[in-house]
């Protein structure tokens, strides 16, 4: 390998070149604390109820996550952002009111900028795992 080079998944990157989020291999995030989360239309769901585990963060605010649900919780705007989304429920069920769709434990999203989702009742709790991330 050479010096100005250094090994990254079996390929080769300029030493130079930034790290888009820290290294972190595997680990329990129970040491992480969930913080509320406010809510928005152009930031995502959020407000009482609904809380943030944050597992990696870019400096350009690319977001890994793990989003909670407290059962009950009904947000009230339709959202739209500026960023790429993907989405895996873990546990739970949304049920996305504009659409008129309930999405369950297992399934995945992957929403480009623009994309129009929510408002939604979560009637027993959902944790989400969120990748977030602008496009460059």
């Amino acid at each position: 390998m050479d010096r100005g080079q250094r090994a990254n998944h079996g390929r080769l990157r300029p030493a130079e070149m930034p790290m888009p989020k820290p290294e972190l291999e595997f680990f329990k995030p129970d040491h992480i604390a969930w913080e509320p989360v406010s809510g928005s239309a152009t930031g995502g769901a959020g407000g009482a109820g609904v809380s943030q585990k944050i597992l990696s963060r870019s400096e350009d605010g690319d977001v890994t996550r793990l989003l909670r649900f407290e059962a009950g919780v009904e947000t009230t705007e339709t959202i739209t952002h500026d960023f790429w989304e993907e989405v895996w429920i873990l546990e739970g069920e949304l049920m996305d009111l504009g659409k008129g769709q309930t999405f369950t434990a297992g399934m995945y999203a992957c929403r480009p900028p623009g994309m129009v989702h929510g408002p939604y009742r979560v009637p027993r709790g959902c944790v989400t795992f969120e990748v977030r991330y602008f496009k460059r």
